[in-house]
């Protein structure tokens, strides 16, 4: 179950409460009257089905809510309540399959921002994956594949680019077009520094690191692990199944192969430095291509959904369209925070 708390303007709030309580996927309904200040207005709170959440949520976007009011929303761990049970009954689906698109928007909005800590963690992972292919311990190049904050513009590039939102897609790759270069030119001056104090391997050969030497020797395998840890990174960004980002993070190789071009650079090995780039070229486009994939068939079934709910008899009952609805017929997307704001409070 997802909990909704609504500020809602005097004029709107009878509305909200006639699509709350007509939906039969909407349960524990509480209207707190006059209590709201900044937004004047009523607060509303509400639990709703999570395969219903995003529908409910553009219900209210159609009754003005997010431009003279505000929607918060939580995740409830446990709820123990016969009604609850009907209500998840009623919504079609499986809580686990349902995906609640704001918050999908919010989190790939919080993960493009080019922040100082984002180009910490950048730096960080490639000098970790620097060291493992200088000593070729995998072990290094493992946690420097989980220390990279790269799948988050990733990510959001998915996102936008499915949403068809200019400006998450320009802070996408603005994020990623900085933070791998930077990350780069930093390995380079740290790997030339270890060279002037002696401090790399005399056996270490740039192009031949046998534990590591995978890095640099992209193949049909390297877009193919990429392409399915996309898939399965794009799903634990939209079921909120965190856990399985770990692994998402140890089955590509971007951050290490961005690392092996500022080591193969540093040593004066150019055509290491092209296997890795190239490398990193595999890895970003398969990602890219798997999430976009991913996100396209999501939301198709989020949209067909939608058209079925457009028709349910509590849009009537709060005075809204029924069967049709001012963002379309539900063929094309919906808005997203570019066009309307949504509060999404921290888990």
């Amino acid at each position: 179950m997802i909990h909704l708390r609504i500020v809602a303007p005097h004029d709107t709030s009878d509305q909200v409460l006639e699509l709350l309580e007509d939906s039969r996927s909407v349960i524990n309904v509480i209207l707190l009257e006059g209590v709201a200040r900044k937004p004047d207005g009523d607060v509303i709170l509400c639990d709703v089905a999570r395969e219903d959440a995003s529908v409910i949520i553009d219900d209210l976007r159609e009754l003005g809510i997010p431009e003279r009011g505000s929607i918060s929303m939580e995740y409830i761990d446990t709820q123990i309540s016969e009604a609850a049970r009907r209500a998840v009954q009623h919504a079609p689906g499986l809580p686990s399959d349902a995906v609640i698109w704001e918050d999908v928007e919010s989190r790939s909005e919080e993960m493009t921002e080019l922040s100082l800590t984002f180009m910490a963690f950048m730096v960080i992972a490639m000098l970790i994956a620097s060291v493992g292919i200088l000593l070729d311990q995998p072990i290094l190049i493992v946690g420097a594949m989980v220390v990279g904050p790269e799948f988050g513009p990733l990510a959001g590039l998915c996102v936008a680019l499915v949403e068809q939102r200019r400006t998450l897609v320009r802070r996408s790759t603005l994020a990623l077009a900085v933070g791998f270069p930077v990350g780069i030119l930093v390995t380079v001056g740290a790997t030339a520094i270890f060279d002037g104090l002696n401090l790399i391997p005399d056996q270490f050969v740039p192009d031949d690191h046998p534990l590591t030497n995978f890095i640099s020797k992209p193949d049909v395998f390297s877009a193919f692990v990429a392409f399915v840890a996309g898939i399965a990174g794009v799903l634990s960004l939209t079921s909120a199944k965190s856990g399985a980002l770990v692994g998402v993070l140890i089955s590509v190789t971007t951050i290490p192969a961005a690392a092996n071009i500022g080591v193969a650079t540093a040593l004066s090995d150019s055509g290491e430095a092209t296997g890795a780039a190239l490398q990193l070229g595999v890895n970003l486009a398969s990602i890219v291509a798997a999430g976009v994939s991913t996100l396209y068939i999501q939301r198709l079934v989020y949209l067909a959904r939608r058209r079925r709910h457009l028709s349910d008899p509590a849009r009537r009952s709060a005075g809204l369209n029924v069967g049709r609805s001012p963002h379309g017929s539900g063929a094309g997307p919906l808005p997203g925070p570019e066009e309307e704001t949504v509060r999404t409070s921290e888990r």
